[in-house]
């Protein structure tokens, strides 16, 4: 028989994680290998893209009340599930008061994690796999729900720039044979809050095709929300803390102070920050200048209409949609996140900007003025080869 693996993921939206595994898995050989996949809730946009030869388990319905709007749990009637979230956000309050925690952190998360984990059932009882995979955190539950010989972890994390309570995930990490890290700079800050498990760290970039990114990409042509002759940049990602969108009409408001340049900066996304995003925009007086276009299953044609792409974080662990824009020909600004110069040739392959608002603005302004440089980095990048299928082959030797 052959070898059987087993993925966790919470579910198929679009995000970094989501697109990463989607990629895994289309690179995976099915003749050597049996794959499943539980989710914890069958939804989102790139549901489509599941290899077919994947065996998608059916959904437990409880697993899809952890992330779920606690008042729709409770009128569900997951009575249990309520209380232990609810405790749990209690504790995480405590936790940050008492550590005066500022900066984000994974103490919430974990939190939830431990209080909810006992009432979930086995995921696919009767089935001992060969190799279990929890893509994304919280790993409790591929910790204490599958059977498996051996278990895997992912690092998706800059842990330099959250809080984390060390105590509490230790335990969790530990109970992996392998922790998998998609870059030497999230080993790095892994290592700084976690030093104890260096010797179960695997790095395992990403894995992007580039065929499959540019035949999406080629989907369909007519995009009537970007206005024409006008220059266009576009940001992709999750409205969340970590994108730093909130302070994108700030930096929009200072590129139009310093230059004549005529462009509009188009946002592809959704999530918890939209308001405060919006609110943003018309504080700054940038609606004219600003477009959130929400949600799209498929970005990629966007990616290769826009002129720049710019991913603005406060941090990143190794953006997936940045490698995506590079196998799209298309000029990358990035901000000075601590993980950015592990994936951005400065100069050559796209640009590193100031974290600061007016540093960032004027990054922006250069790179626009300056066709030459753009032209330059498109050259560069039509010439290198930015996929990295051969990856998967570090998974077959945790087998």
């Amino acid at each position: 028989m052959k070898p059987r693996i087993l993925f966790v993921m919470h579910y198929l939206e679009i995000g970094g994680a989501e697109t990463a595994l989607i990629g895994l898995l289309n690179t995976i050989d099915y003749s050597r290998y049996d794959v499943d996949l539980f989710l914890h809730s069958h939804h989102g946009e790139m549901m489509p893209f599941l290899p077919k030869e994947v065996n998608l388990l059916p959904e437990i319905p409880i697993y899809a009340q952890i992330e779920r709007p606690i008042k729709n749990v409770l009128k569900d009637g997951y009575l249990r599930m309520v209380a232990a979230r609810i405790k749990a956000k209690m504790r995480a309050r405590r936790y940050i008061s008492k550590h005066h925690v500022v900066k984000e952190t994974t103490a919430g998360m974990q939190y939830t994690a431990a209080a909810v984990t006992s009432l979930l059932p086995a995921i696919n009882p009767s089935v001992e796999y060969d190799l279990a995979i929890s893509f994304l955190q919280p790993h409790n539950i591929v910790r204490d729900k599958v059977r498996a010989k051996k278990k895997v972890c992912w690092i998706h994390t800059d842990y330099s720039v959250v809080d984390v309570s060390a105590e509490d995930e230790l335990p969790v990490w530990s109970a992996f044979d392998y922790v998998v890290s998609i870059s030497n700079d999230v080993t790095k800050s892994f290592l700084q809050a976690f030093p104890t498990l260096e010797s179960k760290i695997v790095l395992m970039e990403n894995i992007l095709s580039p065929t499959f990114v540019r035949q999406r990409a080629e989907e369909f042509d007519a995009l009537p929300e970007l206005q024409k002759d006008m220059l266009k940049l576009l940001s992709v990602g999750r409205f969340s803390k970590a994108k730093n969108y909130d302070n994108v009409p700030d930096i929009c408001r200072r590129m139009v102070e310093i230059g004549d340049v005529d462009f509009r900066w188009y946002i592809i996304g959704y999530g918890p920050d939209e308001q405060l995003i919006r609110s943003k925009i018309a504080e700054a007086g940038m609606e004219d200048r600003i477009i959130i276009l929400g949600k799209r299953s498929n970005p990629y044609p966007y990616i290769r209409a826009c002129d720049i792409y710019i991913q603005p974080s406060r941090y990143e662990g190794k953006s997936v949609t940045v490698r995506e824009a590079q196998m799209l020909y298309k000029p990358v600004v990035v901000t000075n996140y601590p993980t950015a110069s592990s994936q951005i040739k400065d100069g050559h392959d796209g640009v590193i900007v100031p974290m600061d608002n007016q540093g960032c603005a004027e990054g922006i302004i250069n790179l626009i003025r300056d066709k030459a440089k753009r032209e330059e980095i498109i050259e560069y990048l039509k010439t290198h080869d930015y996929g990295n299928e051969k990856e998967v082959e570090k998974l077959y030797e945790m087998l």
